[in-house]
């Protein structure tokens, strides 16, 4: 086991969650930014998280909303957009096919191993409240916040 997937296990048991944030490795690479949770399924029963096109420590402060939601018994809804992550702008949850978890959330996969653990996307509105799916979305915005799956309707 190395430091890191020490500080994971360390995280889980203390706050219950670890919060794992991926950058582009150099200038060269236009792979978007994005961050995620692993422990919320083993603490809470609850799907783990990823989120797109952030910093890690603003993606952090917005799952950790979501993550005290959960602690205090009063989880946000999966399924409806919600209000309650980013102040005056919805978010929206889509759920991420199995599949795609190898691309993404590898220290989740460490961490259950072998266990079957559920992924929703949290995607958020650009500053016109469109989403990335939207048609007068620009190009970049949606390369910033790719959809792993089906958007909602």
């Amino acid at each position: 086991m190395n430091d890191y997937e020490r500080t994971v296990l360390r995280n889980v048991e203390k706050f219950g969650w670890h919060c794992t944030s991926v950058a582009p490795s150099n200038e060269d690479d236009d792979s978007p930014r994005f961050s995620y949770t692993v422990g919320l399924f083993q603490t809470f029963g609850a799907s783990e998280l990823i989120i797109f096109g952030l910093a890690g420590d603003t993606a952090h402060s917005i799952l950790n909303i979501h993550v005290q939601r959960l602690a205090e018994g009063n989880p946000i809804p999966l399924d409806a957009p919600t209000y309650d992550l980013i102040e005056r702008y919805p978010c929206v949850y889509v759920p991420v096919p199995r599949p795609i978890y190898n691309d993404y959330v590898f220290s989740a996969l460490w961490y259950y191993a072998e266990t079957e653990f559920p992924l929703h996307q949290l995607v958020w509105p650009n500053a016109q409240s469109k989403f990335p799916w939207h048609a007068s979305a620009d190009q970049g915005f949606r390369c910033t916040q790719p959809v792993l799956s089906e958007p909602p309707q």
